[in-house]
């Protein structure tokens, strides 16, 4: 008896010593005065196998709490998934949208996502053997993917601003949001260069050209901290989609993209590699394959191109079941287990949302992997946590979040970059600005008064009074008496149909708005994928027509739209044409018929303020257009930057787009003068002019430098943009603008694979669009 009492004691010691936390004073990972390096090594020495390989698990996340009043807790999933996977990640823990069936009543409001993520810290760190703290990684292209949050233009519209100051401010407000609920990892911004309009996802980038997406995304990465994870609001900004994602074969999502080396350096890498050197701490791989190669087991560019060329020093983490793709989608792994040792060993690092790398276990003890490889991945990871202290600082202050999120000064930005965005494609006889003494307005179509096809994809349910439409936008500019709206018809819907009465509310009006277009709002009768991708279905006719999984085959209006424009233009009326879209979609009629015509893009939780803003003259616009609009999809793969030869003309058609890459009208004028080169050293040239406002009305500018290597070792593009500024003039007012151009910007990617300058002749455009140069001259590299 005695000796049972003796062995009962010991175990107990035993597990104490197994499972006690260890104390701060004794082991070196717990002390915060010793370096980083050597609080990861410590902590990586003390883990199992097992532990390690669940600082490489992200999975979903907006399971892992239950509400209980004004209180969050974790739920019995998490308690689980900790206990059985040692998960070092959750993605979307704050997502709610009708795929996570999270709803405003459902799911977490910024003061209750802060309270979750100190009750899941909470919990993992008390009860696991080690107390790591886990990473919380949210959805945020354009603002966290969570209810309360500020909502900006999608990313194709922020592009459209040509401005890297403005992006900046954007990038502050979503990381300040972020942290302040106590996620840590920002999803976005999305650099895929996009040739393809029938591409799902357009509306989520930057537009086509790489300087443009370069130079934004980088600026993006820099308000969200710029890698500096010391600092209280910086997130580790994650780029998306590495690589070559958004030019899918036929436009369709997660297709094999058909693309040469060259211009993969040329054009589709120097955006990431722009973003990584402004800060970006983490990639996301992307579904598709190049070559053959499933970039998520492409071990060229996770580890040689990545890790050896650019020094990245940050963690790659799958797209969602991507590593399983390998082995379900492209079919290039017999198991799921070689799937995930494919991966880890081309450099993934993190498995987002599936359970493939559970497999890595069985895989370092059977020798299919070396546990080196394991080693490596989790202290990228862990490097990550030691350097944003959550070691120390877990937690966050619930009431900060609830005054930090979605300010008032954040939903004056989202306003402001809305504005930004807009650009006007036609003003015929300057219609534009409409008078606001105005006796009659009619405000017609299925996206004049519908609150979630201004938000774009990746958007959280949202109140009715935090969204502005177009016609709310209006009746503030006048009033509810002076403005008649109908809707007209729907998106896609056909049993719609009040086209009549749009016709008699036009003959009643002096001007007719009509408000038409795509939507990308998702809604709870849509199915969708396990990786969130929303499935067409015959049986149900929502608005959606873009957003993730909704490729097209043409680019034409859906539904009735084209019968109510034309039914509106036969009334006779003045015809302004609004179009919030995703993509660019077909416009050939509206150019010709519409007396006035703009592009919103998706813009936004303010985009029908800034739309009133734009029509009444209180702001003039000066949106760019970040990508080609074609006339015909017979175009497509349109871009501005393709290499020569010239396009000659079809058949059938004109081979020039409707619209040109970096095309945009003002309510004013400008004219470029006094072109100076001057040449500093062998390979740079200090480009400056005169630009002057020589209209009628205040306004921006957006000044436009491109070359062109007139002769070339390997073909170049006929026009390439290197250099662009928007600037406020008043009017009458001139200003000289200064550009440098560099070694980098004069380089090419010769026959042997290398960056180099040659000398010869460059073309030097300067001007307020690809098509419209007003300046040019000759350099020379000798």
């Amino acid at each position: 008896m005695i000796k049972r009492f003796y062995i009962l004691i010991i175990a107990q010691i035993v597990c104490v010593l197994l499972f006690a936390q260890p104390s701060s004073s004794s082991v070196s990972y717990k002390n915060p005065d010793l370096p980083v390096e050597t609080r990861v090594t410590d902590l990586l020495s003390r883990m199992t196998l097992e532990e390690k390989v669940g600082q490489l698990l992200c999975p979903l996340g907006w399971e892992m709490y239950e509400i209980n009043g004004t209180e969050v807790r974790p739920s019995d999933k998490f308690k689980q998934l900790v206990k059985e996977r040692n998960a070092g990640m959750l993605w979307a823990t704050y997502r709610a949208d009708p795929w996570t069936k999270k709803t405003l009543e459902s799911g977490l409001n910024p003061e209750l996502a802060a309270k979750a993520g100190n009750a899941l810290q909470k919990y993992i760190i008390e009860n696991t053997r080690l107390g790591i703290p886990i990473f919380l990684a949210e959805e945020a292209p354009h603002g966290h993917m969570a209810i309360g949050t500020t909502v900006f233009p999608t990313g194709i519209g922020m592009a459209a601003t040509w401005s890297p100051e403005l992006l900046k401010e954007v990038g502050q407000v979503i990381a300040k949001e972020i942290r302040s609920q106590g996620g840590h990892i920002s999803y976005g911004p999305v650099l895929d260069l996009t040739r393809d309009p029938r591409w799902s996802r357009v509306e989520e980038t930057f537009g086509e050209d790489p300087v443009l997406s370069g130079t934004l995304g980088a600026a993006m990465v820099t308000g969200l901290g710029g890698g500096d994870l010391s600092q209280e609001y910086t997130t580790i900004a994650t780029l998306k989609h590495f690589l070559a994602y958004a030019v899918p074969e036929s436009g369709q999502n997660g297709n094999y993209a058909s693309i040469g080396v060259r211009d993969l350096h040329q054009n589709f890498l120097p955006p990431f590699h722009q973003a990584i050197d402004a800060g970006a701490l983490s990639v996301m791989t992307s579904y598709n394959s190049i070559d053959g190669v499933p970039c998520t087991s492409n071990y060229y560019l996770l580890t040689q191109l990545l890790r050896n060329e650019w020094n990245f020093r940050g963690f790659v983490v799958s797209d969602l079941y991507s590593i399983e793709g390998i082995y379900e989608s492209h079919f290039v792994a017999p198991t799921k287990e070689n799937a995930a040792v494919q991966a880890v060993t081309a450099g993934v690092d993190v498995d987002l949302g599936g359970d493939a790398y559970t497999n890595l276990c069985h895989a370092v003890k059977s020798g299919q992997v070396d546990e080196a490889l394991v080693d490596t991945a989790v202290c990228r990871v862990l490097r990550m946590k030691f350097e944003m202290g959550l070691f120390e600082h877990p937690y966050v202050d619930p009431e900060m979040a609830a005054r930090n999120v979605r300010s008032q000064e954040n939903i004056e930005l989202a306003r402001k970059i809305a504005r930004a965005s807009i650009t006007l494609l036609e003003n015929k006889n300057s219609i534009l600005p409409l008078r606001k003494d105005i006796n009659k307005i009619a405000v017609i179509g299925p996206n004049a008064d519908n609150r979630y096809n201004m938000l774009g994809d990746y958007t959280a349910p949202q109140e009715d009074e935090n969204v502005k439409t177009v016609l709310d936008g209006i009746v503030a500019k006048l009033s509810p008496s002076r403005v008649e709206y109908v809707k007209g018809c729907a998106i896609r819907d056909t049993t719609t149909n009040e086209i009549e009465k749009a016709v008699e509310a036009a003959r009643r009006a002096e001007v007719v708005i009509v408000v038409v277009g795509g939507s990308s709002a998702r809604d709870f009768k849509t199915q969708y994928k396990e990786t969130g991708a929303a499935i067409t279905d015959k049986k149900i006719v929502s608005d959606m027509e873009c957003g993730e999984g909704f490729d097209r085959a043409t680019l034409s209006l859906l539904g009735k739209q084209q019968e109510l424009l034309t039914a509106l233009k036969a009334t006779g009326k003045p015809l302004v044409v609004v179009y919030i879209e995703g993509r660019p979609l077909d416009k050939l009629w509206a150019s010709e018929y519409a007396d006035a015509l703009l592009t919103t893009y998706y813009p936004g939780q303010e985009g029908g303020n800034a739309i009133a803003d734009v029509l009444f003259g209180d702001y003039n616009p000066a949106g760019r257009l970040p990508i080609t609009v074609p006339r015909s999809v017979g175009q497509i793969p349109i871009y501005y930057n393709k290499k020569a030869p010239q396009n000659h003309d079809y058949v059938e058609m004109s081979a020039l787009p409707l619209y040109a890459f970096g095309y945009g009208l003002s309510y004013t004028t400008f004219e470029y003068s006094n072109l100076n080169i001057n040449q500093q050293t062998p390979y740079r040239f200090d480009v400056s002019f005169d630009i002057q406002n020589t209209g009628k009305y205040d306004g921006e500018e957006v000044a436009q430098l491109y070359i062109r290597d007139e002769y070339a070792s390997v073909v170049q593009p006929l026009k390439q943009l290197k250099r662009f500024k928007r600037f406020f003039l008043k009017q009458g007012e001139k200003r000289t603008i200064t550009f440098s151009l560099t070694e980098e910007d004069l380089s090419i990617i010769n026959q042997e694979m290398k960056r180099v300058v040659e000398p010869g002749n460059f073309q030097l455009m300067i001007g307020r669009a690809s098509n419209d140069i007003r300046l040019s001259n000759i350099i020379v590299v000798k």
